[in-house]
């Protein structure tokens, strides 16, 4: 867990799971994969089975112990829905996020259709509490499917991440989409971002009043490029409704 982190829209990462395998084209520069496997073998360091999935439950209080309210990313080095993540797991993980409500957690995964399911069964009433943002990562208009899931889950702040992006992502449906993240790819090999494929998912955001979020164009490094679009930066954040059931209440 870090009490500070370089991503430009949240304020600290926490790790319960780390580990995880590829499941689509946005995973295949995995910069969670790269630096974990520098220290696979290396005795006593977190990362010395490299990148394998790994439960952590000695993590699953951390959060608790964080009295100042921040902004938390989950699983920054993992999916928490990964397939091989028991389900009583990531109840854990909820459990603890629930019992922190002056934090917001920020859970994203690509495993969208396991996120939705277990949320259904969660929180089978309503939306689930306003702290808990819930949200799936595409990486071109071919994984439109996992959008179509996150607006079946019952989060309380559902948010997409389009990053990295590597294609153009074409007409989105965005009901029920709180909050859009756009990065363009970082680190060896990362491949180039067209500017009008940020442009077509920014104006679409704009129509349809959602908050949009440019974090990156990419390049050798995260901060190559900057992360200005049209002469400024783009750092909305959503504002869920009041009114969403605060089912954990």
């Amino acid at each position: 867990m870090g009490d500070t982190t370089a991503i430009e829209w949240t304020d600290a990462t926490w790790n319960p799971v780390t580990g995880c395998t590829k499941i689509s084209a946005g995973c295949d520069n995995c910069y969670a994969e790269r630096f974990s496997e520098r220290f696979r073998g290396t005795s006593g360091h977190p990362f010395e089975m490299g990148f394998d999935l790994t439960l952590r439950p000695e993590r699953l209080d951390q959060p608790l112990r964080w009295r100042a309210p921040r902004m938390i990313f989950v699983n920054s080095m993992s999916d928490l829905f990964h397939k091989k993540v028991p389900e009583a797991f990531i109840a854990r993980v909820c459990d603890t996020m629930e019992r922190a409500p002056w934090h917001t957690f920020q859970v994203l995964t690509k495993r969208s259709s396991l996120m939705r399911d277990f949320l259904r069964r969660r929180y089978p009433s309503g939306r689930g509490p306003r702290h808990m943002w819930f949200g799936v990562s595409a990486e071109d208009g071919s994984r439109k499917s996992r959008i179509r899931h996150l607006q079946e889950t019952p989060a309380g702040v559902r948010f997409l991440s389009v990053e990295p992006l590597i294609g153009p992502m074409g007409e989105l449906d965005l009901t029920g989409i709180d909050w859009v993240i756009v990065g363009g790819e970082s680190g060896p090999g990362a491949r180039l971002m067209d500017p009008g494929w940020v442009r077509e998912v920014r104006d679409q955001c704009l129509e349809s009043g959602v908050a949009f979020f440019f974090k990156q164009w990419g390049g050798p490094r995260p901060k190559s490029g900057g992360r200005e679009l049209d002469g400024r930066e783009w750092s909305q954040f959503p504002h869920p409704p009041a009114a969403h059931a605060v089912a954990a209440e």
